[in-house]
């Protein structure tokens, strides 16, 4: 799904709140994929397509999104108890719904747009709902800024305007599993809502746009390298902890949780820079642990049956990890043979210059860059 690079539902907040945040997060690389964030994308379309065609979600079993593949398990976790959500708002099965309609605010604000997960409509109430299917953030709907986002836009697409063209209320949903929760609005309110956002882009488009820190910063791409964050933590590191009074320490402590995650994101953006090829002055990638696991798990049975360990000492769900076999053995006077184990690094980690492991060497990256020389 395509995002405005302006502001969009799951930015309006940060906008908002700190327009200075659209040009740093303009010079930030790419933010990768992940997993949880492909998973997300598969469970949203699949329910889009359940929502439209009335099949069962079993019906999609199987379905791919990049790697990860929709399974009984997610089924039942997360699209049954979401579409058991949607069951309880509209009982009746009265409301016209549309799932991902794609919505914009025209020549108001050219290039803001964004995609509604679901809206629809039952009398004189437009309704605006939004799947959350991750298990970390819990999402709250009242003023939600993202729905808001959704709504105000709908309001200006040829597409999406049935459902808000003279209703007196609109009602935000949030379903995220097994929670559901509802805030009844006004047109009146999206559309105070609609100048606040108008006003945050024209002033994101000034040099002078202010910065501002708060809780709208947990997802900003930019807050590895964001003056308000970085100058909080030389603050942090320029206080004496034992000269603090309590109070003070309060609130420092409200301050904790944005300065970590800013240590996470730095971290994270480090990493993703030397992963890409860049050279990052003091540090270096280096191999994670390697985890020891078997070549083949058959003649590793065969070999630990040989030394004379019993059935219950060699098997679990599986054949028990080298580090327990190794143990076991121990205490037999024996070792492990050669050539029943290999060790596989998990990937690469962030490392000072100094440190004793040997460089990652990123052969793809250099190859390329090899390659493109002859050309």
């Amino acid at each position: 799904m395509n995002h405005s690079t302006i502001v969009g539902g799951s930015t309006a907040k940060r906008v908002i709140n700190c327009p200075g945040s659209v040009a740093l997060v303009a010079k930030m690389p790419p933010k990768p994929s992940s997993k949880y964030a492909d998973e997300g994308t598969l469970l949203h379309n699949v329910i889009a397509e359940i929502v439209m065609s009335g099949l069962p979600p079993e019906h999609y079993l199987g379905t791919k999104y990049e790697d990860q593949v929709l399974t009984q398990e997610l089924i039942d976790n997360k699209l049954k108890p979401a579409l058991a959500a949607l069951d309880e708002i509209d009982p009746k099965q009265e409301m016209e719904i549309e799932a991902e309609t794609s919505v914009n605010f025209g020549d108001l604000l050219p290039g803001v747009f964004g995609s509604t997960d679901l809206i629809g409509r039952i009398g004189n109430r437009a309704v605006v709902l939004d799947w959350k299917f991750g298990d970390g953030v819990a999402v709250e709907v009242e003023e939600n800024m993202q729905l808001m986002f959704y709504a105000a836009a709908a309001m200006r697409t040829d597409a999406a305007k049935w459902a808000f063209e003279g209703v007196t209320e609109i009602e935000m949903v949030i379903v995220q599993p097994p929670a559901v929760k509802r805030w009844v609005t006004t047109p009146k309110r999206i559309a105070e809502f609609e100048l606040q956002l108008v006003q945050a882009v024209k002033m994101s488009e000034k040099k002078t746009a202010p910065l501002r820190s708060g809780d709208h910063c947990r997802w900003c791409a930019a807050k590895p390298v964001c003056p308000q964050m970085t100058g909080a933590v030389e603050r942090a590191l320029q206080t004496t902890i034992d000269n603090l009074d309590p109070p003070t320490i309060a609130t420092y402590l409200k301050n904790a949780d944005m300065l970590e995650q800013w240590i996470t994101d730095l971290r994270a953006l480090a990493l993703q820079l030397l992963e890409s090829g860049a050279k990052l002055p003091d540090y270096k990638l280096v191999a994670k642990r390697a985890i020891r696991s078997w070549t083949d798990e058959d003649k590793a049975k065969v070999a630990l049956f040989a030394f004379g360990l019993t059935e219950s000492e060699v098997l679990e769900t599986s054949v028990i990890s080298p580090a327990k076999a190794e143990k076991a053995l121990k205490k037999r006077k024996q070792a492990l043979p050669d050539g029943l184990v290999v060790a596989i690094s998990s990937g690469n980690t962030l490392a000072s210059a100094d440190d004793p492991r040997p460089e990652v060497m990123l052969l793809g990256k250099q190859l390329t860059v090899a390659l493109s020389k002859l050309q």
